[in-house]
């Protein structure tokens, strides 16, 4: 009991910020507090507009981005990642909101939380890199255009239409649009994105988002123009921590929407990481302790009104571009948003909701790479068309369960391309010291395979239609030490195909049994039935000796001088 205490405060320990995380951020102070300010600059649009799409409100946005952003920044396992809103996750809460209100999806952040500090301390991290690069791909395109689709309303000034499917809703806001046209928000819309896709062009390292939504801004307030919507009223603060949201007797109903939003905030802030790790030399993040940075952030967020939060791949990018040497950036990314949260409240709430639109649409366009995509297409079919069914599952249900159906259909390719590896060659014996009749009386009486590569369930029943099918032989030797694998389904299919030959018979014998084979064959009884029906050898020459030693006893050849081998037939069949 002393020792799983130990080990487990151990544990917690490894999660918690070090003495050299906190050492790193007084390295270059005024280069982090520099890339700290330019990524709050880009982080204010996004973190307003994703709050809006999520269905709580600007003021929910900001909240997540400073609670969410400082927390996820001293407890995660990367240097460089920024956290907070993302478009992601606005995809996965637009349904729970609908469905559950505000406090179902403050729920549902707590409890996503604490799975991640779970999921932290189980060392789950690791295995997040498995997700295959087209299931990857696929997402992102789905996500691109899920945020997209839900920007039409705002960008075309029509009141959010009813519905939870975003292509609905799109529709709906579309027809709205053609009985009521709102030009002034069209226009606000196309001209801030049209802004950030030619100026990312033009200065990648200026930051077009917010200079195009002063602009829109300025443009919209001096014109007098009523068309653009501002955000309206921001409260001038954080609100106090407060679990009035909470309802014990919810949780169940909830438990499913929060595993999906654990689920995608773990990828969504792994895969950040891992691009911020190949964006830098020589620094790697720590998974687990980035899970549990990332726990601790949405437990926080939802206690002052925030969404769920995930590590941020835009804004992470950004902050690694302009010369962040440790979290002290994302430090004060969070702290420069707090100040605008307290002192700029009333200028934000005047920023038309067209205008974040746009800036969101711009977003969407931007994350769809158009040469990964390409490569992805053209590498495999398979590839082509995990990332294809992975999108449109993510447009038309939603991202959890379309990365669920990616990876069941990768693993499902996978497995395949692994069964067709597996082979069954027929090897020809050697002549050895044979005469030239006794030769072709062996070769014409026995028959020896070779079986290379896995024998399990993907492929087995294969090889059992192949070996039952073999005719006019009195022995067949399968050499087996080539076998990579074998799960009890492979173990089974071979004893059944011993078995078919048996009846015939036709007496089996093995060579080369690997160690790890003989238990899984033993337990389905396969070693018993190639023990009792014909004999189990350490090397194919001896398989050979014992199958010339039945041969003559059935009056095939004449009897040899050969030597007998240490466990031939008769003495098996005696034994």
């Amino acid at each position: 009991m002393t020792s799983v205490l130990s080990r487990g405060r151990s544990r917690i320990v490894s999660l918690l910020p070090s003495r050299a995380d906190l050492a790193g951020m007084g390295r270059s102070p005024r280069r982090d507090l520099l890339a700290g300010l330019t990524v709050a600059i880009v982080a204010l649009p996004l973190a307003l507009g994703f709050g809006v799409s999520s269905g709580l409100g600007a003021e929910a946005g900001l909240a997540t981005a400073v609670v969410a952003g400082a927390l996820a920044a001293l407890f995660g396992g990367s240097d460089f990642q920024v956290s907070g809103p993302t478009g992601a996750m606005t995809v996965v809460l637009v349904p729970i909101v609908a469905r559950y209100g505000a406090p179902g999806v403050l729920t549902v952040g707590l409890m996503a939380g604490v799975m991640l500090v779970a999921l932290a301390v189980l060392r789950a991290g690791k295995y997040m890199r498995y997700v295959p690069a087209p299931v990857v791909e696929g997402f992102t395109l789905g996500i691109a255009c899920v945020i997209g689709l839900q920007q039409i309303p705002n960008a075309l000034g029509v009141a959010q239409p009813e519905g939870d499917r975003v292509l609905v809703v799109a529709w709906r806001a579309l027809e709205e649009f053609v009985r009521h046209p709102n030009w002034t928000a069209l226009g606000c819309a196309a001209a801030v994105a049209a802004v950030m896709l030619v100026g990312a062009r033009w200065r990648p390292t200026v930051p077009f988002s917010i200079l195009a939504v002063i602009a829109a801004t300025v443009a919209v307030q001096v014109a007098g123009l009523d068309g653009a919507r501002p955000i309206g009223d921001l409260p001038s603060g954080l609100p106090a921590p407060s679990l009035a949201f909470l309802d014990p007797g919810a949780l169940g109903s909830l438990l499913a929407p929060a595993v999906a939003v654990a689920a995608l905030a773990a990828l969504e802030s792994l895969l950040s990481a891992s691009v911020a790790d190949g964006m830098t030399v020589g620094r790697r993040h720590d998974p687990d302790r980035e899970l549990f940075g990332q726990g601790l952030a949405n437990i926080a967020s939802p206690l002052f009104g925030g969404v769920p939060a995930t590590g941020a791949i835009a804004r992470t990018a950004v902050n690694v571009r302009t010369g962040a040497g440790s979290r002290l950036s994302s430090l004060s990314h969070a702290a420069v948003l707090a100040v605008i949260v307290f002192a700029a409240a009333p200028l934000v709430s005047r920023i038309p909701l067209a205008a974040l639109a746009g800036v969101l649409l711009a977003t969407a366009v931007r994350m769809v790479e158009v040469g990964s995509l390409r490569a992805m297409a053209k590498a495999t079919r398979s590839d082509a068309a995990i990332l294809v069914l992975t999108a449109l599952a993510t447009l038309v249900l939603d991202l959890v369960q379309a990365v669920v159906i990616g990876l069941l259909v990768a693993g499902a390719l996978a497995l395949r391309a692994v069964a067709r590896q597996a082979r069954l060659d027929q090897m020809p014996l050697d002549r050895g010291d044979h005469s030239g009749e006794e030769h072709a009386l062996l070769a014409e009486h026995i028959v020896a395979y070779r079986i290379d590569g896995p024998l399990f369930f993907a492929g087995a029943h294969r090889f059992l239609l192949e070996l039952s099918e073999v005719a006019d032989v009195r022995v067949v030797i399968l050499r087996m030490s080539r076998i990579s694998t074998m799960d009890a389904t492979g173990a089974l299919v071979l004893k059944d195909a011993v078995e078919k030959l048996n009846r015939r018979g036709i007496v089996v014998l093995a060579s080369g049994i690997r160690p790890g084979q003989r238990q899984v064959l033993d337990s389905v009884g396969a070693l018993e039935l190639l023990h009792r029906k014909g004999g189990e050898y350490a090397t194919t020459p001896e398989a050979i000796r014992a199958a010339r030693e039945h041969l003559e006893t059935a009056g095939v050849l004449r009897p040899s001088d050969a030597p007998q081998p240490a466990r031939g037939i008769a003495q098996l069949r005696n034994s």
